[in-house]
């Protein structure tokens, strides 16, 4: 099973960036938190970063390669990114959006996500935790889709 882990914009800044709402952990410390927990569960994981819309969807298009699923925690291009959106939508891979904070108890243009359309689920507000909750709930998607393919489409 191989999953790709996908940081978006500013994300790099963890551990400097508004830690009373980002929290005090790096990206590298949160990145090898998720891969002890992919790696106990049998998953190879890939992580990525990025600032720029254009290597994310580079990314996303590359894991229909290789991964079988994504998490992302696409930053703020979660409310406007319809390119995102569709490059998530067109490799047709399940994907778990994930927030380090409570997006819905935030300012009102935060509230809104374009890339949880596409997204098997979204899960925000437990901090670093939300990356590990996403990663266990993609396992379960793959692992149950290893007991009931998907039927395939026509």
């Amino acid at each position: 099973m191989k999953i790709l882990l996908i940081h978006g914009p500013n994300l790099n800044l963890l551990g400097k960036r508004e830690p009373g709402i980002y929290g005090a952990l790096t990206l590298e410390e949160i990145n090898g938190r998720v891969s002890r927990v992919a790696l106990e569960n049998g998953a190879e994981l890939r992580c990525f970063q990025s600032n720029s819309e254009g290597a994310l969807i580079d990314a996303i298009h590359q894991a229909s390669e290789w991964a079988d699923g994504i998490v992302i925690n696409p930053g703020a291009y979660s409310h406007y990114s319809y390119a995102l959106r569709d490059a998530i939508a067109s490799v047709r891979l399940p994907a778990v959006e994930v927030h380090l904070s409570n997006i819905y108890a935030r300012e009102e243009f935060r509230r809104h996500s374009v890339i949880s359309a596409v997204a098997a689920g979204c899960i925000a507000g437990f901090g670093w935790r939300s990356y590990l909750f996403g990663i266990e709930a993609l396992i379960g998607i793959l692992r149950d889709r290893e007991v009931n393919p998907p039927a395939a489409e026509s």
